[in-house]
């Protein structure tokens, strides 16, 4: 089916139509190696079913041979949902999240929770020996995705972390492009996030999707949620609905624009380009029209360079904002557009340079030209049954992060900010 092969970011989440903590010392010890190939059919367990995680086990039940095994969420409604959407009638239902993992059946876990959340779930699941397939962003700190990384290097864990950008058959056939050197030396790529939402629904204010604005009652809610549960390693608080349902607008528990929205587009240029992390960046953001009781800016821009490449990478974002802002990479004797944001892109062209305008340099995409490639979660599936390595692996996730946390730091601190390889710090 070719719904389960190749979808960018959007139809992705329709494809069935719908820690800064202290860590325990028990988590650094050796990890259980997962089993060199699993049976016939993956038993997964999916970890969080809200917003997000409720799109991920909608992608993971159309991977071949694959079963849905064991549900686990904090919310009494969240797990039904999961129950509902697992397709299997004999999934198991948890509201912690280690239960799920001691579980025999669950060969692998998809985690969809709030970012404060993943290391202490991806530091579990190695111990465990399960694969993992793990929602963006990777971490909240850098101090977090040492642990992580060094954690899943020194196991045998499939990890896939999820950037849905690298499926698109476009973006594989234009890394050929580049590499071909058509483009010449790439100075500049360009790139953002905009959206505007009517004011009486602003952005990250939705009530368990991305376009739910009614308000479940509050004194519901609070039976049907363990608290505890869901404030996990984050500093403990009072019941807060406003936590619960909007996390991404708090600090607690996310990073914000740079993880929640920059990284989606950096990572897409480091599946191009491959240059790693950025020698340097200067960021600013502002909550220039979303003033409620948010944390995070509504406004960013980020300027990276990667100096010994003579490379310059531009963010700008906005949430009162209609506009558009393509991936485009330029080169000195051509440049190369996608026709939108890095996870809805299905095309490109190529705009040779002023004075080559005579010259036809290549055609954009061609279609049929490259392989169609498999969906993002198909990906996962294919390496954990061949033991490869994932599109977006364990090393691609530390650079993704290191490179939103330098935006982060930047503009906290209102400094440009460097990278420091040899200490692995951001300076």
């Amino acid at each position: 089916m070719n719904d389960k092969r190749n979808l960018n970011r959007r139809q992705f989440l329709r494809t069935t139509g719908e820690a800064a903590a202290t860590l325990a010392a028990s988590t650094l010890a050796p990890a259980i190696l997962s089993a060199e190939s699993p049976a016939k059919t993956i038993g997964v367990g999916c970890i969080g079913l809200g917003t997000r995680g409720g799109d991920l086990i909608n992608a993971v039940v159309h991977c071949d041979d694959v079963k849905v095994t064991a549900v686990c969420d904090v919310y009494g409604p969240h797990r039904q949902k999961g129950i509902e959407r697992s397709r299997n009638p004999e999934v198991k239902a948890y509201v912690d999240y280690r239960e799920l993992l001691a579980d025999p059946n669950v060969d692998a876990v998809v985690i969809g929770t709030p970012d404060h959340w993943h290391c202490q779930m991806v530091l579990d699941a190695v111990k465990a020996g399960k694969d993992i397939y793990c929602e963006k962003g990777f971490s909240r700190t850098l101090a977090e995705a040492k642990l992580m990384r060094d954690a899943l290097k020194k196991s045998k864990v499939v990890f896939q972390l999820g950037h849905q950008a690298r499926q698109a058959t476009c973006a594989a056939q234009a890394k050929e492009v580049i590499a071909s050197g058509v483009l010449g030396p790439i100075t500049l790529v360009r790139t953002g996030r905009f959206k505007s939402l009517e004011p009486e629904h602003p952005n990250w204010r939705w009530y368990g999707y991305y376009d739910q604005w009614e308000r479940p009652d509050p004194s519901q809610v609070v039976k049907n949620v363990n608290w505890d549960l869901w404030l996990g390693p984050a500093p403990k608080i009072p019941w807060n609905e406003r936590h619960f349902w909007h996390w991404r607008c708090y600090y607690a528990y996310g990073t914000g624009y740079a993880g929640d929205l920059l990284s989606h587009e950096m990572d897409f240029v480091q599946y191009l380009l491959g240059h790693g992390i950025p020698d340097s960046c200067v960021s600013a953001g502002q909550i220039a029209l979303l003033r409620d009781d948010r944390e995070v800016p509504d406004t960013w821009s980020a300027i990276y360079q990667y100096e010994k490449l003579g490379r310059t990478v531009a963010f700008t974002g906005s949430m009162n904002a209609t506009d558009n802002q393509p991936v485009t990479l330029c080169g000195r004797e051509a440049t190369l557009r996608f026709d939108a944001i890095a996870h809805d892109v299905t095309t490109f062209q190529i705009i040779p340079a002023g004075y080559r305008e005579n010259v036809v340099l290549l055609k954009g995409y061609q279609r049929g030209k490259t392989p169609q490639q498999p969906n993002h979660m198909q990906d996962w599936v294919n390496c954990i049954r061949n033991r490869g390595t994932p599109k977006c692996s364990t090393d691609e996730a530390f650079i993704e992060t290191a490179t939103f946390l330098m935006s982060l730091k930047s503009q906290q601190e209102q400094r440009m900010v460097r990278w420091d390889a040899a200490r692995e710090e951001i300076v």
